[in-house]
């Protein structure tokens, strides 16, 4: 690296005028395409959703710059990744996003939906807006601000990693030889406890997800036959749990799944932060008793702590529909968030072995997604000087670095490939924007302010 990019060179209003002007109405587009992640949507080759969202990416990108090399790379099977290649010489910084959304998830506030784009003042809504639809237009506008930046850049896109990155090996082994050994990674996947300043990214969790299915009868039978004679599936399940978590206070007993705990220096940043943000983000019912009152426990928890979430179920009828009826099966999926540094491995064999019962039951475990924690290198003063000035010039203050509660594969994967490699892992998340829930939303002038510092990294490599 030289010395930081000085970020009034970048032209803050130019960026401006190219998201108003070049990249929301193609933003509008891509959010009205349901091009969800192949986890939820099996029939994603069929269904087109993910080819449509790429192409209309594709072309938007060949609408920039004529002289950027971009392309859809597909592969059997999987799903595609957009690549997108300045022409420079020497090792890249690659620059990633992905393009795959979640599902739309209960019920948006009146006047929004998932898939039709709705502006409200400085902040947009609609799936896949802030998760992660924008990347792509913040790392190509970012590039072509610098000026195509110093050197090669590569900007790959995938479309898997809502389902723990599937097909991303697989992409990146195909396309070793022309990523070489990157000389920067710039992540924009991520996001920070506020809108007045950048921040910076220094650990993830991992996650594990798996569907658990019990079964106890061929078809269901009248409870007052099979009451108090045939076990509950959904009993059994609930005593599968207890072997994971401790229902009275929501910890995580498994060892395997619990790490070495939090390394002091991201705890001392934690405890400064916990004074700014005292206040949990989340939108709770009123009177709801959080598992911990205290600030910083809560942001340790949130960046280092094991988690588990029931998100889904099977085999259980809504309450209207439901009868006096013993059920033949309950399925669960299940959701864990693992430490930055477990092995997730180890935890999903640990998980595996809690999952059992001697009753007899047939228990069924299907394991979607084993995703790989996350700690990064230390920034490098010339990087954390270019990001500074960015954040100073948009917003007055400098950036500032938390851990994320979410998971990247990509960054793990890549770091374990390239371990000598800094990366920076940055984005537009904050307060509200809802990624995976309702009323999901972008902060544009955060969206604008990230597009800068991507220009700036990318103006400052030597």
């Amino acid at each position: 690296m030289t010395d930081a990019f000085d970020a009034a060179t970048m032209d803050a209003a130019a960026i401006d005028a190219a998201w108003e002007e070049r990249i929301l109405p193609t933003l509008c587009e891509y959010t009205r395409i349901p091009c969800l992640s192949p986890a939820y949507d099996p029939d994603w080759s069929e269904r087109g959703a993910i080819t449509g969202a790429a192409e209309l990416l594709l072309a938007w990108v060949r609408d920039q710059d004529a002289a950027l090399q971009a392309e859809i790379v597909t592969l059997p099977g999987r799903t595609p990744v957009l690549l997108v290649d300045n022409g420079g010489s020497g090792d890249p910084i690659v620059v990633y996003g992905h393009m795959d959304k979640q599902p739309p998830l209960g019920e948006w506030r009146s006047g929004l939906g998932p898939y039709e784009p709705v502006r409200e003042g400085d902040v947009l809504y609609g799936r896949g807006t802030a998760d992660d639809g924008y990347s792509v237009f913040a790392a190509v506008t970012g590039l072509l601000a610098a000026g195509g930046g110093h050197g090669r850049v590569l900007i790959l896109i995938e479309a898997s990693e809502e389902s723990g990155s599937p097909d991303l090996a697989a992409h990146l082994e195909n396309l070793k030889d022309r990523i070489g050994t990157p000389r920067l990674v710039i992540c924009l996947d991520s996001g920070g406890l506020s809108y007045d300043r950048l921040w910076l990214t220094t650990s993830l969790r991992g996650v594990l997800v798996a569907d658990v299915r019990v079964d106890v009868l061929t078809e269901g039978i009248h409870s007052g036959q099979g009451g108090g004679v045939v076990p509950s599936s959904f009993r059994i399940l609930r005593r599968m749990l207890s072997n994971i978590e401790d229902e009275a206070t929501g910890r995580i007993v498994l060892p395997e799944l619990l790490g070495a705990g939090i390394p002091a220096s991201h705890r001392a940043n934690i405890e400064a932060l916990a004074e700014e943000f005292p206040e949990s983000a989340a939108p709770v019912v009123e009177g709801l008793h959080l598992l911990t009152p205290d600030p910083v426990d809560r942001l340790v928890a949130r960046t280092w702590g094991a988690a588990l979430e029931v998100t889904g179920a099977d085999g259980l009828p809504k309450p209207r529909d439901g009868g006096n009826v013993l059920r033949p099966s309950t399925t669960l999926k299940l959701s864990l968030r693992l430490p930055p540094d477990v092995d997730a491995q180890a935890a999903s064999d640990a998980l595996i072995s809690a999952i059992r019962t001697d009753e007899g039951a047939h228990v069924t475990i299907d394991l979607e997604a084993a995703g790989q924690g996350w700690i990064a290198p230390p920034l490098d003063p010339a990087t954390a000087a270019t990001l500074s000035a960015v954040s100073r010039e948009r917003f007055g203050r400098d950036f500032a670095s938390v851990g994320e509660g979410g998971s990247i594969p990509f960054l793990p994967d890549l770091q374990k490939g390239f371990p000598g490699t800094p990366f920076v892992a940055t984005g537009v998340l904050g307060p509200h924007s809802n990624a995976h829930g309702p009323n999901e939303a972008l902060h544009i002038p955060m969206a604008k302010a990230v597009t800068q510092a991507v220009a700036a990294l990318l103006g400052s490599a030597g």
